[in-house]
């Protein structure tokens, strides 16, 4: 006799109301949250609306508790497979939320006014409770948790809030797309259809969710290409406000920012997002020395061929034993997976094709070959991390062979950038061989 069988998560989240309406409301200061411990990723970001619009249907703590203990009464409870079709996460993956739970409450924030100056943790605990076992395949999951003293007022007893929408939240693919919404979706109903200006470092910490201690900023212009570009064009597309960038300057240098806001005609999702994890993916991500979050949050954002497509070029690279070893392979990975997005494999690059004359005074094939690897090394080298950028350029120093050459101010220099860059593309991929150029040729030159 067959067995029934259970729904998964992903049953659950394919059977949602089509037209799903339910909002909650979130406490402006609760959007945009300064965090100085941790980091905010999409998924935590969604997760922790999840929980706040579960609490305010509750009102109170304790009720569907599954077990009855006095700690029990302290939580609000809901079953785990509507945090997954809430969250759009796979619940399966017990392990993976665990982490992520346990990550949430290593972020601190930090909340400050005229009255008040108070360093809080985002969420003070969660617990799975399964009253038939959590290791058994009977019974119900459920999901328990509870906030900070002035989290949970922030939660519960919103003076100034914005409604937000558990549709979009979850059809948003990136954590710097959700947060840019609930700022912007504050504002929408504001007069002047503007949020405040702000400093480039200031939208930096709020919209990427890192730590304003730890993480400084980018230079603007890739703040501006990796981040605000995709989330902008990303809560356009999926949510019922358009957003537009304004940029405020100091002489030639953009210091401030903010955004206008409209509300656009865009109808409703039909669809719920499907889930955003992948467990063997993520590993092959992690491998690479990226935490969880980011692995999660790039497989939220990009799709799975491209990802596989980025892992197949770090893992081959590392395996060439032409080639000196692969000193930063999280940065490389992150090249590789920028790189496959804007030069997908289906299209090439059309440069325009020289004219006889052009091609006789102009650079070389060879040439323009080099300068693309020179580039594009410098791309990843801007992805590394600081600690292992600043290795990569005591080494260059050490090998440098002009003694006249001032380094000091690192690549800011146009002469020393150009050294570096051929240096390093030489690091990466050691000496340029007949098949890289052939590749080069096919991909990006004209036929004749």
């Amino acid at each position: 006799m067959a067995t029934k069988k259970t729904k998964s998560a992903v049953d659950e989240l394919a059977l949602a109301t089509p037209m799903d309406t339910r909002e909650f409301r979130k406490t402006n200061e609760a959007i945009g949250f300064r965090v100085v411990e941790g980091s905010l990723t999409l998924l935590s970001r969604k997760v922790f609306n999840v929980m706040i619009y579960h609490a305010q249907e509750m009102k109170l703590p304790g009720l569907n508790a599954p077990i009855d203990t006095p700690a029990a009464k302290k939580y609000f409870w809901i079953p785990l497979i509507e945090l997954a079709r809430d969250a759009a996460y796979d619940s399966k993956d017990t392990r993976n939320l665990k982490d992520l739970l346990e990550k949430m409450q290593d972020i601190k924030l930090l909340m400050e006014n005229e009255r008040q100056w108070t360093s809080e943790r985002l969420v003070s605990s969660v617990t799975l409770v399964n009253p038939e076992g959590l290791n058994g395949n009977s019974g119900q999951v459920w999901f328990g948790y509870a906030f900070p003293p002035e989290v949970h007022e922030l939660v519960m007893a919103p003076s100034t809030f914005t409604r937000l929408s558990i549709v979009y939240q979850s059809s948003l693919k990136s954590g710097s797309a959700l947060a840019l919404y609930e700022i912007c979706r504050r504002y929408a109903t504001n007069p002047s259809k503007v949020t405040f200006i702000q400093s480039v470092e200031h939208w930096y910490g709020i919209i990427t969710g890192n730590s304003i201690s730890t993480d400084a900023p980018p230079v603007y212009k890739y703040f501006k290409r990796d981040v605000l570009k995709p989330a902008i064009a990303e809560v356009n597309a999926l949510t019922d406000i358009s957003v537009e960038l304004v940029e405020h300057k100091k002489g030639r240098r953009i210091e401030k920012l903010q955004f206008r806001v409209e509300f656009n005609k865009q109808p409703q999702l039909e669809f719920p997002a499907p889930p955003v994890v992948d467990s063997e993916l993520m590993e092959r991500i992690m491998k690479f020395g990226l935490s969880k979050g980011t692995a999660c949050d790039i497989l939220a954002v990009h799709k799975d061929d491209i990802i596989r497509m980025a892992i197949t070029r770090v893992e081959s690279r590392a395996a060439s034993k032409n080639m000196s070893p692969l000193g930063a392979p999280a940065g490389y990975f992150r090249w590789a997976l920028q790189d496959l997005v804007r030069n997908p494999p289906s299209t090439a690059m059309a440069l325009a094709k020289p004219s006889p004359t052009a091609k006789a005074a102009g650079p070389s094939v060879m040439d323009k070959f080099l300068a693309a690897r020179s580039q594009e090394a410098l791309a990843v080298y801007r992805e590394i991390e600081d600690k292992e950028r600043k290795d990569i350029f005591d080494r260059f120093k050490e090998q440098s062979q002009n003694k006249t050459l001032k380094l000091d101010r690192g690549i800011e220099s146009v002469m020393v950038r150009s050294l570096f860059s051929h240096w390093y593309a030489k690091e990466l991929w050691g000496e340029p061989s007949a098949s890289a150029l052939a590749r080069y040729i096919e991909q990006f030159l004209p036929e004749n």
